[in-house]
């Protein structure tokens, strides 16, 4: 599974219009809480199927990008922070130290 770069607010368009599973992962490139949020989440991103795609949003190169995902799925903005959606809805959300694969995984069975 590989990281696919979260860049244009057409790709949400693209995620909201998706039949089944998509994950947006929000890094804060500066934050040492994301970035160990990150790295527990790659650790144990062999639990998603394979067929997930899975996000990633740069915050701080793409903000438009984060205030629209916050408006298109009426999620508060949080830093570092998975969304999982589900047919164009967000059906799980966390943040920080609850960010998991496993979780998100769960989520979806």
């Amino acid at each position: 599974m590989k990281w696919i770069p979260l860049e244009t607010t057409e790709q949400l368009q693209d995620i909201k219009n998706a039949p089944g599973y998509s994950i947006l992962f929000k890094h804060s490139t500066r934050c040492s809480i994301s970035m160990m949020a990150k790295k527990k989440f790659e650790l144990d991103w062999d639990a998603l199927p394979e067929e997930t795609p899975v996000y990633f949003l740069d915050l701080l190169n793409y903000r438009e990008i984060s205030k629209a995902i916050a408006g298109l799925f009426n999620i508060p903005h949080e830093s570092p922070q998975l969304l999982l959606i589900k047919d164009g809805e967000c059906v799980y959300h966390t943040s920080h130290g609850e960010i998991s694969a496993e979780e998100a995984a769960e989520q979806m069975s």
